[in-house]
């Protein structure tokens, strides 16, 4: 694969991996996931690559900080999803007493996403 062709994939890879936050942001989760298709077609077509230019260094570099900004932001946001299901699941959850009467602290089960609130 010639220097330049790399460069076009690595520009290519930078610019979908701006859209894919772009559109997690957003909450567009089918437009996410058409990008998310298309950045892995992209990874999988680069393969690997033996030496990079010095020149691409730089945009390498940037790339992988915007993945890992990404990630960041997946993480954070699947940690408020958990915690706010977990949040909600105690208040809709009845109160349960152990033998001695004392209120026992239950997990939640998942009534949320069941549709039966």
């Amino acid at each position: 694969m010639s220097s330049q062709s790399t460069r076009n994939k690595l520009q290519q890879l930078h610019e979908l991996l701006l859209q894919e936050r772009e559109h997690a942001k957003c909450l567009s989760v089918e437009d996410m996931l058409a990008v998310s298709k298309q950045k892995h077609e992209l990874i999988d077509s680069l393969g690997p690559i033996e030496a990079l230019d010095p020149e691409d260094h730089a945009l390498a570099e940037k790339i992988q900080a915007e993945n890992r900004r990404n990630a960041y932001l997946f993480w954070s946001t699947l940690t408020w999803i958990r915690e706010s299901m977990e949040f909600f699941g105690k208040k809709v959850s009845p109160s349960v007493y152990n033998a001695g009467g004392n209120t026992l602290n239950k997990a939640c089960n998942g009534r949320l996403l069941s549709g039966k609130v």
